[in-house]
């Protein structure tokens, strides 16, 4: 039989090729892009990441002199380079503890907020950082926030209680008794070792007798 072709069914006939190459496209177009981004990260951003691992070395050895100037010289560019990378990142966290020894703790924040790293050790620490310079600039709501961030982000013996007892000093130097009291309880209950070292009994006979003021 043959097929009627009428101005309309032509028109249809010609809209579902169009419809169809579309598609087509678009398919194929998603698969190539799929392709080349592993390609890309196969052969080229995968053995970039694992190279900028031990770029930071020469900035490592400053530091290890004290030279901190000579070391930010060092990290600044090679941040810039390798961002978004192992390295890049490490090198990042490193430059913000330089910028923490200067005292320029709103450009040590600005690059701790940035650090985005897989090891739990760092992430904990680049917080706690954070922490420490909100307090240095005196913003202790925000440093105590965040050292109870870095205090639960890892459950262990070494920086839970550190942490935990840098923001019950934050939460006295806001007035926050209760707060601090809670804090010191907490570190004497599940940190027995560390609460003996720093002799938490005083820290939480101070808090009580302030919260009864």
């Amino acid at each position: 039989m043959l097929e009627n072709f009428t101005p309309d069914s032509i028109k249809q006939k010609i809209n579902s090729s169009k419809k169809s190459k579309l598609i087509t496209y678009i398919v194929g177009g998603s698969i190539l892009a799929v392709l080349l981004f592993f390609t890309y990260r196969q052969f080229i951003w995968q053995p970039g990441n694992e190279k900028s691992k031990d770029g930071y070395w020469i900035a490592q050895n400053y530091i290890a002199k004290d030279s901190t100037d000579k070391a930010i010289a060092v990290l600044i560019p090679f941040v810039k380079k390798n961002d978004g990378k192992i390295g890049g990142e490490m090198g990042q966290y490193l430059l913000a503890t330089q910028y923490m020894k200067k005292g320029e703790f709103k450009k040590a924040l600005t690059n701790l907020e940035g650090v985005s790293i897989n090891d739990t050790y760092i992430s904990v620490l680049s917080i706690g950082l954070q922490g420490d310079c909100y307090s240095e600039l005196k913003k202790y709501e925000e440093a105590l926030e965040l050292y109870m961030e870095a205090a639960d982000a890892d459950d262990n013996e070494f920086t839970s209680p550190m942490y935990l007892f840098k923001a019950g000093g934050c939460a006295d130097q806001l007035d926050k008794f209760d707060k601090s009291l809670e804090i010191y309880t907490r570190i004497k209950d599940d940190y027995p070792t560390f609460a003996n070292s720093k002799t938490i009994d005083k820290y939480i006979a101070r808090a009580s007798s302030y919260k009864a003021k």
